[in-house]
């Protein structure tokens, strides 16, 4: 691809994307969608303006290693313990429930059990983005109904993670393929501690004050983790989380949050773009029914089923009903497994455009749930509109 063509796309993607997210915020809607529609409109499958999409997903996939990586990073062991004991019960009681409805609707439509299996899969989680984006600062941070979604998000998160090693294991060299994966890991998490502790941290301590050091060092070290995490034979996604957790403690970590984000968001909206632009509108067509099935149902039982797993908790009949419409949709991470497990031969193209098209309706009718109802930086009256 020649220099002008990719500076054309580029353009293409961030002037529609910046075009389409105006429009969705005007309709109250959570900016994520936006960036899917606009890759699905002019995209190979709609206007044709980025007709190679491949290359476009490949460094979108940075954007995915570096909100692992963030993820990572807000993982301290001895801070976050007791909030997720108490979330528990209520992540994993949930997920097997979301699981059995996502492969039993998938299942019923007439899919294979593998394509029923990773449905299900994708089905257990709730959106990091859409949950926390739409929360407003003061009760992500000192509220309660904060505390419980971020408890439950990570929760989710670190399943995910578990998920994905299971799909690169199993598409490989099946058992044995999952057990040199399993022996990788903690030689990976050994590795990425030892340079951490010894190499990584002093330095970030002795330059401290040079923010551009700091910046390029984190960067450097998330890339360096991950790249001998494919050299270990896990995926890039897999060695940012673990460069994020072995970076969490150190004093810094905050500061190299806050530095990424920027760029994480950068690399995220090319890679929500190339979902979009790989959405094949024939088949979504021909499991649209199942989709919008999928997506009501789960729109429907996600609340309810937060609501009453919340209350025997001993939470609060006002709280656990907020939290559960805050978490009542399918995930990025739904999509991030799907694209994995499609590229691993492990689902059909079919049940990916199941899971795609029955996340984009999740977002869309989730988005207008929470910003009717509740609080949040684009709600739609004017006393629920908090920052």
């Amino acid at each position: 691809m020649t220099h002008s063509s990719v500076v054309f796309a580029v353009f293409v993607v961030f002037a529609g994307a910046a075009v389409l997210a105006t429009a969705a915020l005007f309709a109250r809607q959570a900016m994520i969608v936006a960036y899917i529609v606009i890759g699905t409109l002019l995209g190979p499958g709609g206007l044709g303006l980025v007709r190679d999409a491949g290359w476009l997903h490949e460094v979108s996939e940075i954007g995915i290693m570096f909100l692992l990586y963030l993820l990572g990073l807000n993982m301290v062991p001895r801070q976050l313990l007791q909030m997720l004991k108490e979330a528990l019960e209520v992540t994993l009681g949930s997920a097997l429930a979301f699981a059995l409805l996502g492969a039993g609707i998938a299942f019923a439509a007439g899919f294979e059990w593998r394509d029923a299996l990773i449905t299900g899969a994708a089905m257990m989680f709730s959106s990091t983005i859409i949950g926390l984006k739409l929360l407003p600062t003061t009760a992500l941070h000192h509220q309660h109904t904060g505390q419980v979604m971020i408890s439950v998000l990570l929760l989710q998160d670190l399943i995910a993670i578990l998920v994905l090693l299971l799909i690169e294991g199993l598409s490989g060299s099946g058992g044995n393929g999952l057990a040199l994966k399993l022996l990788a890991l903690p030689l990976l998490i050994a590795v990425a501690s030892v340079l951490e502790r010894w190499v990584v941290e002093p330095l970030l301590q002795r330059f401290d004050q040079i923010h551009e050091y700091l910046f390029l060092v984190v960067i450097a070290w998330c890339l360096s983790i991950a790249e001998l995490a494919r050299f270990l034979g896990l995926s890039h996604e897999i060695g940012a989380f673990i460069a994020g957790v072995s970076l969490a403690a150190c004093p810094v970590s905050m500061f190299v949050a806050d530095s990424l984000r920027p760029l994480r968001d950068f690399f995220l909206i090319l890679f929500f773009f190339s979902l979009g632009a790989s959405l094949d509108l024939v088949a979504a067509r021909e499991t649209l029914l199942p989709a919008v099935l999928l997506a009501a149902v789960m729109l429907a039982a996600k609340p309810i089923i937060f609501k009453k797993l919340l209350t025997l908790a001993g939470e609060s009949h006002k709280l656990a009903q907020e939290a559960g419409i805050r978490l009542g949709q399918i995930s990025e991470f739904s999509l991030l497994i799907t694209v994995l497990a499609l590229e691993s031969g492990f689902v059909s193209a079919k049940a990916s455009n199941l899971i795609q098209v029955a996340a984009i309706l999740s977002f869309i009718g989730s988005s207008y749930l929470i910003v009717m109802r509740y609080p949040t930086p684009i709600a739609v009256r004017e006393n629920l509109r908090r920052d």
